[in-house]
């Protein structure tokens, strides 16, 4: 299989769950359990996301200097700092530690 057929394969996979996301009725997303689930699992999916891009380096654990500016950033977004301040925070400290080490 090539990469251009998995390619067309996963795009017909994922149109077909979206179109069977249509079929779903709206009496059953308006309950309430549901809607809460599927907010949670948004913020679920993201957290994942963010573990994996700054923690992961392939199939390995790799602690660098993005752990202390992702700590940083949620450190200033707990403060309620604006998101124009986080990022180059994060990034100063991120290139201070490399810089260093």
């Amino acid at each position: 299989m090539t990469t251009w057929n998995i390619i067309l394969l996963g795009s017909i996979a994922v149109l077909a769950l979206k179109a069977a996301g249509w079929l779903v009725p709206p009496k059953a997303l308006d309950h309430p359990t549901v809607a809460r689930t599927s907010d949670l699992l948004t913020a679920a999916l993201l957290a994942a996301l963010i573990c994996v891009q700054t923690f992961g380096a392939g199939q390995s654990l790799q602690l660098d200097a993005r752990l202390p500016a992702v700590a940083i950033a949620a450190g200033l977004y707990a403060l309620r700092v604006p998101f124009i301040v986080v990022v180059p925070a994060a990034a100063v400290v991120a290139a201070l530690i490399r810089l260093l080490t």
